[in-house]
């Protein structure tokens, strides 16, 4: 009996460009002997819903085909569900396909990935606002220096592309001070220090390639709570390029938490989940071990 595939595709990806990369991917899982139905939302909440009805539906695997900001969609569908996550990624970071061990540049072989349907249970994450609901998140929560970064980068229109994240960051590196957080960590031990960062990792990897926890494990049943203390804006220059080889969590202003549960509260910050906006501190992470089911 053919696998049932459900292919998520976000058309706007890399700027349009995903859907040339589409037919060859479709062709290959097709040729491999899957039904692929292949869904286009108008808009993210479009996808969602048609990707909640296709899980619904119960088919072999729900594929996202695109970046993290697709995968952090297709994870609301499948969390807790039982239905298998495939991922061929196509878009700029492609962080949580990274943190998974699954090709990340060559898309006919993730999609072979997807047709073995090898499947392994991974944990999800829960983050929610009072009185603002929650969603899932699969990979990293940012609140602080790089979430403003995000914020910035998202109120420009030029340059596109990864360019636009560069022009964000040297703005906002001339305009940020450290900020004052309370950190709950499961709900018995309090932090309250400045400090320009505070991350909560699934999967450790997030802004197309940080390795913000470099040990954090998505199947470990904990979340990685990393605090970048107060520094200098020189020392912070000279520390924060050592996260894309995790190294910088040997300075001694860097502190690592494992936790299950992780309550951040800091004022005019934004918290991100996987890239994807999610609203003002205090947010509230959970682990929920095994939760998901990739893969690959």
């Amino acid at each position: 009996m053919s696998a049932q595939l459900a292919l998520l595709v976000n058309p706007a990806a890399r700027g349009g460009r995903t859907l040339r990369l589409l037919e060859p991917v479709v062709r290959r899982l097709r040729d491999g002997g899957a039904d692929v139905s292949v869904i286009v939302g108008d808009d993210a909440a479009d996808a969602l819903e048609r990707a909640c009805t296709a899980a619904a539906e119960r088919p072999d695997a729900l594929v996202a085909f695109g970046g993290d900001g697709l995968v952090h969609l297709a994870v609301q569908a499948v969390a807790g569900t039982g239905v298998p996550l495939g991922i061929i990624p196509a878009g700029t970071g492609n962080d949580i396909a990274a943190a998974y061990g699954l090709p990340v540049k060559d898309q006919l072989a993730a999609a072979d990935a997807v047709l073995r349907l090898r499947a392994r249970a991974v944990d999800a994450a829960w983050i929610e606002r009072p009185g603002a609901g929650g969603e899932w998140f699969a990979g990293v929560v940012c609140c602080g220096f790089d979430s403003r970064v995000n914020e910035r980068a998202n109120r420009l229109t030029w340059p596109p592309g990864m360019a636009k994240y560069l022009v964000a960051l040297a703005g906002e590196l001339r305009a940020f001070r450290p900020i004052p957080f309370r950190v709950t960590l499961d709900g018995d031990e309090t932090l309250e220090r400045e400090a320009m960062l505070v991350s909560v990792a699934n999967t450790g990897i997030y802004g197309a390639g940080m390795r913000i926890s470099p040990d954090a494990r998505p199947d470990d049943g904990l979340l990685d709570v990393v605090v970048l203390g107060a520094v200098p804006k020189a020392e912070f220059v000279r520390v924060f390029p050592r996260v894309y080889k995790g190294t910088h969590v040997r300075h001694p202003v860097v502190s690592v938490h494992r936790v299950r549960e992780v309550r951040v509260e800091a004022p005019d910050v934004v918290a991100y989940a996987d890239g994807e906006r999610i609203g003002a501190a205090p947010v509230t992470c959970r682990v929920e071990p095994g939760a998901l089911t990739v893969l690959g």
